[in-house]
């Protein structure tokens, strides 16, 4: 049993990264382990978890799962978790609960819990004591290794508990089951080494650490291949790549610029951080018409005092500057969003009046807003939190109001002009219409026949509301 340990998580050592090539691989006898029996992976979070479970169900058809949407027909449920916010954490336990009468039914259920969430002592050592009746968890770290700790679980009838808190490496060759024919995720790193106060991602996923870039452009021309129109390069902290690599002068603006010429028709990229977005890569988005005009630049907060509290490591000043630069070099058909935490420990009404101030100043695209949620272990749940529920939430509204105008506001501006639209699915809101995004992230439902999905098509806007366009076909 291997139980996840933080003060080994938090550890940074000058250990050389390595990049393993051969470590997936499914004993004989577990090759036909999953045959006649039905999975179902229940995903929480980022993209980067959503692309962990693509891995994951990858693995498992590899032993001849078959995949199930449902999942009370399973016979092998995974949660893959999310650990950022409190909310995450209780919808996971939440669906435990449900999970658990299930398995009172049917007797032959096997459920495993993966993710960020798996990578905490408090939730393993709670699963040890109030989940026995659960089968097995794994880490982030351990992924590949799923194939064993099931051929482990098989043989001892117990629970499971395999999670790996180390640095961690690169594995390649990992299968992955892709949720759509048309977009993929490509993680590009892995980690983070930022340790901003209120984060539990550089305990959850180790240190930061880059693909090679050879490995990197090898899936991306084999996505092209496969008739691939969109690749979104993942990682905590993208514009960090290369920062680890010790023999070779290659950042991220060389990896866009590589991807770009790839031929792919659409590139991003996420999550940024404000400190490592250098100019050398706002003039290569600028220079690749395929590179999409839409930038993720979460702030966090409008006030110096509070960013410097979180350990963010830049100014309500120089992220303006950047913001400018960012605008000034691609234009005002840029969309750009943010992620905003409000209620942070220390933050008074000033403090919430300048973020505000910033969102003014901004008229951001949109922007993920988060009430401030202490994650055990972090710095910044040993801080005094000083700001009550009820005026967090207050500051939430406010801050609510004024990003939702600006985002009315940035989609108005697209009526009448025709876009660009990757179309993806039957929409949503109405299943006589499709659905797709723009290259600048922006939702679009267009009256069109289902051929056109997973085309890129000319799309006239002729109506907005504050988080989608309705269009019709500009052909």
């Amino acid at each position: 049993m291997k139980i996840p340990d933080f003060k080994e998580a938090k550890k940074r050592t000058k250990e050389e990264i390595k990049i393993l090539k051969n470590e997936y691989n499914i004993p004989d006898d577990m090759k036909d382990y999953g045959k006649n029996k039905k999975y179902f992976v229940k995903t929480y979070g980022c993209q980067m978890n959503e692309h962990d479970s693509e891995v994951i169900s990858a693995i498992l058809e590899d032993m001849k799962f078959t995949k199930t949407d449902y999942y009370e027909d399973a016979d092998l449920i995974i949660l893959n978790t999310c650990a950022i916010r409190e909310n995450a954490h209780n919808k996971t336990f939440g669906m435990l609960g449900r999970i658990k009468h299930l398995k009172q039914e049917k007797t032959n259920l096997m459920v495993g819990l993966a993710g960020c969430m798996s990578q905490e002592e408090s939730v393993v050592n709670e699963i040890i004591d109030k989940y026995k009746w659960m089968d097995f968890v794994f880490g982030t770290h351990n992924i590949h290794k799923l194939p064993e700790i099931l051929k482990e679980h098989t043989k001892s009838k117990k629970l499971e508990v395999n999670v790996w808190s180390n640095e961690g490496n690169v594995i390649e060759g990992l299968p992955s089951k892709r949720d759509s024919k048309y977009k993929a995720w490509v993680n590009i790193m892995y980690g983070c080494d930022k340790f901003c106060t209120y984060c539990i991602v550089p305990y959850t996923r180790g240190k930061q650490r880059s693909r090679m870039p050879e490995d990197i452009i090898d899936e991306v021309k084999n996505l092209v291949k496969d008739g691939y129109k969109e690749v979104t390069l993942l990682g905590q902290n993208v514009n960090a790549y290369g920062k680890d690599f010790k023999e070779k002068d290659y950042k991220m603006e060389n990896l866009l610029e590589d991807v770009a010429k790839t031929g792919i028709d659409r590139v991003r990229f996420v999550t940024s951080h404000p400190w490592d977005f250098t100019d050398k890569m706002i003039d290569v988005i600028a220079k690749y018409d395929n590179i999409c005009n839409y930038i993720h630049l979460p702030v966090q907060s409008g006030s110096s005092k509070i960013l410097k509290l979180m350990g963010r490591r830049y100014s309500k000043e120089s992220y303006l500057e950047l913001y400018k630069k960012i605008r000034n070099k691609l234009g005002s058909d840029a969309s750009i969003t943010t992620d905003i935490i409000v209620g942070f420990p220390g933050e008074d009404e000033k403090d919430f009046e300048e973020t505000l101030s910033l969102a003014e100043e901004c008229k951001f695209d949109s922007a993920f807003t988060f009430i401030y949620s202490p994650r055990e272990g972090t710095p910044a749940a040993k801080m005094v939190d000083n700001v009550s529920k009820e005026e967090k939430e207050k500051r939430l509204y406010r801050l609510n109001d004024v990003i939702n105008k600006y985002a009315k506001e940035a989609n108005d501006k697209y009526v009448g002009k025709t876009v660009k639209v990757l179309v993806e699915s039957v929409s949503e809101k109405d299943n006589s219409m499709l659905a797709g995004y723009t290259d600048t992230m922006k939702l679009v439902n267009v009256k069109a026949d289902k051929k056109y999905i997973g085309q890129i098509i000319n799309v006239k806007i002729e109506d907005a509301k504050t988080w989608s366009l309705d269009g019709t076909i500009d052909e």
